[in-house]
């Protein structure tokens, strides 16, 4: 018995580490962008395609990703995408070109898209429903937000010691050693009784219309909101996806049961996830341009910057999954929720001589907290009641609404960032050349964008209360006082 329970805890670490990884590729590449910009001879148009082509792949695949897990066996396909995903490393940080660079992160993104909906679901199947479980998702969430900070910072340590190309380097020895203890240490499983079936018409669906969605998203940039290859993108997603809820209402063994969807907290998690994504991606997206651009940190500098954030993620992510089995996920994740939209209203007073004291430390406190509050209670509730035979499928979606949610808070807050911006400089007139004007009309763009942020984080306190179920069986008894108090929120 006693080695059994060490065996969970020693896979629940594998299956941390493989995880941090995943989330730390989003975010490690973005301070080396200006490295590899010089090495590859990016256009400044193409190199944004750095970052967007993995989240292009990871966020369009993650559905299909997660139901392959249930369908194939969880930890085969888990050894599937992380020897793709090493593979993949490798060939990143070997590019010769910039066309071989864009290449090597989509198929990074796709074996993310397989590993993370099967980590989660290993991890679900592995730890029973309530307290224990509820811990190892607090780990899991502390990881997970933890991992845009430090991808940050390990981006700018590794870019300044020994080079761009390390950044992709380091994954390969992880990938390696994952690899040799996933046997060891990981349960296969897999859903039962339904053969190896796919439904193909689904997946061709929503993956097609999820990577059209996202393609569509990053494009605002250059082409705008407006314009007829937007717009006609958009168009096709929403068909596509569309198509595929038809389809799915329809076939035998969906990729994607709708059923799911009659668990009212896993559906409200899921909006929640979206609203998550959106401000807090967005969040370290304009934190790196305003501590960098305006600032003047450097990438190293604005690495160690995040150690505040980074910490106060640790610790609160680990009293939030002790509240959430004391109190249920739905008051944890509204109180993230608002402590994140407060640490996002901060950051709205950012100037153009500001410090680290006064401008940025009290909001990385406050959104720290919000996020270990957000991410631990948002996983929880989302596969809160979920059938073992659907843990793939389940997890696929929640990493799918934060992913998704975070291309489309990035996009459209570049857009009010970028215009609000547009509209200092042509108000400032011939001085709109003057570096003094430029830094300070970005500043005002940064503002503009942490406030839209701060309103997304706020709607999502209030889906939280309308959406997610004040309790749910699995997570135990309330002593009678606490009891009265959720029921009456």
């Amino acid at each position: 018995m006693t080695r059994t329970l060490e065996r969970r805890w020693l896979a629940l670490i594998l299956l941390t580490v493989t995880q941090f990884m995943v989330v730390l590729d989003v975010a490690i590449v973005n301070v080396a962008l200006p490295s590899i910009q010089q090495q590859l001879d990016f256009s400044v148009e193409r190199l944004q395609w750095v970052t967007s082509a993995y989240a292009l792949t990871f966020g369009g695949f993650l559905l299909l990703g997660g139901r392959v897990a249930d369908l194939l066996g969880r930890r085969r396909v888990f050894i599937g995408g992380m020897a793709l995903f090493g593979l993949a490393s490798l060939a990143a940080g070997l590019a010769p070109t910039d066309d071989a660079l864009i290449g090597a992160r989509a198929l990074q993104g796709l074996g993310a898209a397989i590993i993370s909906p099967a980590a989660l679901s290993i991890l679900t199947t592995t730890f029973s429903e309530g307290a224990e479980r509820n811990k190892a998702l607090g780990i899991w969430g502390a990881v997970s937000g933890l991992g845009g900070a430090a991808g940050v910072l390990m981006g700018g340590v590794l870019t300044d010691a020994v080079g761009w190309e390390w950044i992709f380097f380091i994954n390969v020895p992880i990938a390696m050693m994952v690899i040799a203890l996933s046997p060891r240490l990981l349960s296969e499983s897999r859903m039962a009784g339904l053969g190896r079936r796919f439904d193909l018409a689904g997946a061709f669906t929503v993956s097609s219309g999820l990577v059209l969605l996202v393609y569509g998203l990053v494009g605002t940039n250059e082409h705008g909101w407006a314009s007829g290859r937007t717009l006609g993108i958009f168009a096709a997603s929403a068909a596509l996806i569309a198509s595929f809820v038809v389809i799915e209402a329809k076939t035998r063994q969906p990729l994607l049961p709708l059923r799911l969807f009659a668990n009212g907290t896993l559906s409200g998690a899921n909006v929640v996830g979206v609203l998550l994504g959106s401000s807090i991606f967005s969040m370290f997206f304009f934190l790196s341009l305003y501590m960098q651009e305006v600032l003047g940190y450097s990438a190293l500098r604005t690495g160690f910057a995040y150690l505040l954030v980074s910490i106060t993620i640790i610790v609160s992510a680990a009293v939030s999954q002790m509240l959430v089995t004391r109190i249920g996920p739905r008051r944890v994740l509204a109180s993230g929720m608002a402590l994140l939209s407060l640490g996002l209203l901060w950051f709205t007073q950012v100037s153009v001589q500001g410090s680290y004291l006064v401008d940025l430390a009290p909001g990385f406190i406050l959104a720290g907290i919000g996020l270990g509050f957000a991410f631990v209670p948002d996983t929880i509730a989302a596969l809160s009641g979920v059938e073992e035979r659907d843990a793939g499928v389940s997890s696929g979606l929640i990493n799918t609404s934060q992913q998704i949610g975070g291309a489309i808070g990035v996009a459209a807050l570049v857009t009010v960032a970028t215009s609000h911006t547009g509209d200092v400089l042509a108000s400032a007139g011939a001085r709109a050349s003057d570096p003094a004007v430029i830094a300070s009309a970005s500043t005002d763009g940064f503002q503009m964008a942490f406030l839209w942020g701060a309103g997304l984080a706020a709607i999502g306190v209030a889906a939280t209360l309308a959406l997610v179920r004040p309790r749910s069986p699995e997570f135990g008894d309330l002593p009678a006082d606490l009891a009265a108090g959720e029921a009456g929120d």
